[in-house]
């Protein structure tokens, strides 16, 4: 089943970050580096486009991610024009210290205290805008929580007298297109729980993980993969943990499996992990056109 999520309050946020855009020099864009393109919103690329403002992409949790997948998919970016791509950890301090250097860049114009350059963070919900305007601002001026969407309104802070920065609510898309994209946004938590089931969200992510990753399947849970597709790891997984429903008779709680597998997998628990490449990314769009099934353009 496709899935779908665009709370009300985004339709506003989406107007406000327009008007914005108008005032502003640089756009970050947080994305997470498990998937950089599933969870780039069409919307921001539009919106920075028609205001021909630069932008400096981070690759967001780069820590959770497969750092061969991350390399290949910072070439990609860096190819594009007006774009600027680094992989980051939000919590890192190092990391974060680099990017008003990296603002300026794109930007040289505005640097000095008549022009204050003006960035605007941006990003899908649960991509760590708010983590990394905390760690940039020294203190703690935005909610960090574990369940999408927790920013609604947009705030702006002077960083310095030479640099202002504009945080803006998670904004989603009116409808995800690609199906497997709106998987791979709730497997990473951006996606509220109330669109999704998790049995199907952690069946997808064994697919994945049979694919591409089945040593980290068999390292974490023991399991034989030889003739499993991807629902029989799940109840593989629900098995090996002892995910039994009470009074069934032995029958398997798969949801209560599908919650620990993605919980250990959002964690990092089962190792360094992407959910696409630029090369899977261009099959799967290639497979999709080969079907006459009508996909944005990158």
């Amino acid at each position: 089943m496709p899935i779908q999520w665009y709370p009300g309050h985004m339709t506003s946020a989406r107007k406000k970050a327009a008007e914005t855009m108008a005032n502003i020099d640089v756009v970050i864009e947080v994305l997470d580096a498990r998937l950089p393109e599933a969870s780039g919103n069409p919307l921001i690329t539009e919106l920075r486009n028609f205001r021909q403002r630069p932008c400096l992409k981070l690759l967001n949790k780069a820590d959770l991610a497969d750092p061969v997948a991350t390399k290949a998919w910072l070439a990609f970016f860096n190819a594009q024009k007006n774009v600027k791509a680094v992989a980051i950890s939000a919590k890192k301090a190092s990391d974060v210290a680099r990017l008003p250097a990296l603002c300026q860049s794109l930007a040289p114009h505005r640097d000095d205290n008549f022009k204050p350059l003006r960035i605007m963070i941006m990003g899908i919900p649960n991509v760590g805008k708010s983590t990394l305007l905390n760690a940039l601002v020294k203190r703690k001026v935005a909610a960090v929580g574990d369940e999408p969407a927790v920013t609604k309104s947009q705030q702006r802070i002077a960083l310095t007298p030479r640099l202002t920065l504009v945080d803006t609510p998670g904004l989603m898309w009116p409808k995800i297109e690609i199906d497997s994209d709106g998987y791979m946004l709730a497997i990473c938590h951006a996606i509220g729980r109330n669109a999704v089931i998790d049995e199907d969200v952690a069946t997808h992510l064994a697919g994945i993980l049979l694919a591409h990753y089945p040593e980290a399947l068999t390292a974490r849970y023991g399991l034989k993969l030889e003739g499993l597709d991807a629902p029989g790891v799940l109840e593989g997984i629900a098995r090996k943990r002892g995910c039994i429903i009470k009074g069934r008779g032995g029958e398997l709680d798969l949801e209560k499996a599908a919650m620990q597998f993605l919980t250990e997998y959002r964690g990092g628990t089962l190792g360094r992990i992407s959910l696409e490449t630029p090369e899977t990314r261009r099959a799967m769009l290639a497979e999709l056109a080969s079907q006459h099934v009508e996909t944005p353009a990158e």
